[in-house]
């Protein structure tokens, strides 16, 4: 069942095509999006987020994935700026860019 708008609602018609506007932030917002558009993804987001350190091999035993499998999601991460990874010897350590998980959030409360 199709939900209706209200009288107040502009929708396009016909006669005049919808033009959106231009918007910069449209670019980031998919990135971001893409990078947590997958599950585990967003547990390892979810997990950074409630640690206050760098993790390093924890991610791995937190998840039910193979550590390649962890690794290419960390690095889908990375790539869009949510997760930054510090070497710390033979590991590498990540955590949550605070920056970018506001600009995240920043995004989806403007939808």
């Amino acid at each position: 069942m199709a939900k209706r708008r209200s009288a107040s609602a502009k929708c396009c018609d016909d006669a005049s095509p919808c033009v959106l506007p231009s918007d910069q932030s449209a670019e980031q917002f998919a990135s971001l999006a893409w990078a947590l558009a997958h599950p585990a993804r967003v547990r390892i987001v979810r997990l950074l987020i409630s640690r206050d350190t760098c993790v390093c091999g924890e991610i791995v035993d937190e998840m039910p994935l193979a550590q390649s499998t962890v690794s290419q999601h960390l690095k889908i991460l990375k790539e869009s700026g949510l997760v930054q990874g510090e070497v710390d010897g033979p590991k590498v350590c990540y955590c949550i860019n605070p920056e970018k998980l506001a600009m995240l959030k920043s995004l989806v409360a403007s939808l």
